[in-house]
């Protein structure tokens, strides 16, 4: 038995994990895949207060070091489903504790265009952090219109020979500041009103065809950073959640959901800013109200005992 069990290792989930650690109690976190989140996609973080400038990858690997020096039990397991009375079923185990923190995130959008899977890692790629290397004096483009489209672009602006820019609106969702930059570089062109409708190439990606008004055009690609936002993965959770129609968990106060002792934190829930200072936010409060509430919790536990 757990005090308390974190559904995914972000920034959210780690940060409940460094709270629930230093007051002691019982903690383990659950991921699929790997400590950090979309924030390891991040070339650079600027945003942060207090720290002028660092990569995701850092920032990720620091918060999950810290957290593991306290004694964090990590686990790389799949969750499959969690019940009522917070039993967490993974693809290897079942675990049982006193709160459940529900910390999944969100995961890349996807424009689900003929040929999108078959190109990933061959033309098509959601981080440029990960991939931008392999475009070093090549062609490429970044679709999306918000502050990670925009990152993306600056950072590939400084390895590509050309990157353009494209965004279906005639003005971007994210910082004018970024905006500012990229048109200060030489060898970044704006697509503007434009969208995606195919993607041309067999054993990779070759050209992409922009469509504006009823106007389509092919344009020369060797690559494709897509960044047209996020979308979570709380189907799973349904039987104990309230998902609003994007999928998102419903919270009325940010923390708590429909069924006692399960808690949410970071983008998975419904919120209006998911950035990096948000998500930590949402961590500590996640863990702290659990920590709170625990007695009431172990009552609850022991009395379907």
């Amino acid at each position: 038995m757990y005090d308390i069990i974190i559904v995914g290792a972000g920034p959210s989930g780690l940060t409940a994990a460094l709270y629930a650690l230093r007051a002691n109690k019982k903690v383990l976190v659950l991921e699929s895949k790997s400590y950090g989140g979309q924030i390891l996609n991040a070339s650079k973080v600027e945003n942060y207060p207090g720290i002028k400038s660092i990569s995701g990858y850092d920032y990720a690997t620091a918060l999950f070091n810290q957290v593991k020096d306290l004694g964090l039990e990590y686990k790389l397991e799949t969750v499959l489903k969690v019940t009522s009375d917070r039993k967490v079923y993974t693809d290897e185990n079942c675990y049982e504790a006193l709160a459940v923190i529900l910390a999944t995130g969100a995961v890349n959008r996807k424009l689900k265009l003929l040929n999108e899977d078959e190109l990933i890692g061959k033309g098509i790629s959601y981080c440029a952090s990960c991939d931008g290397m392999f475009y070093k004096e090549k062609i490429v483009g970044v679709l999306g219109g918000g502050n990670s489209a925009l990152e993306d672009a600056m950072y590939l602006s400084s390895l590509a020979s050309l990157v353009y820019v494209i965004h279906r609106r005639s003005e971007f969702r994210g910082e004018p500041y970024l905006v500012s930059q990229l048109k200060k570089k030489d060898n970044v062109k704006f697509l503007l009103n434009k969208t995606v409708e195919k993607l041309n190439g067999k054993d990779k990606l070759e050209s992409v065809t922009l469509k504006e008004n009823e106007t389509l055009e092919d344009i020369a690609l060797d690559g494709l950073f897509i960044a047209v936002g996020q979308e979570p993965r709380n189907e799973i959770f349904n039987n104990v959640v309230d998902l609003d129609d994007k999928g998102y968990i419903i919270s009325e106060d940010g923390v708590h959901t429909k069924t006692k002792g399960i808690y949410v934190a970071g983008d998975a829930r419904v919120k209006v800013l998911r950035q990096l200072t948000t998500a930590v936010s949402d961590g500590s409060i996640a863990s702290t109200t659990a920590i709170r509430e625990m007695a009431l919790l172990k009552e609850l536990s022991d009395g379907r005992k």
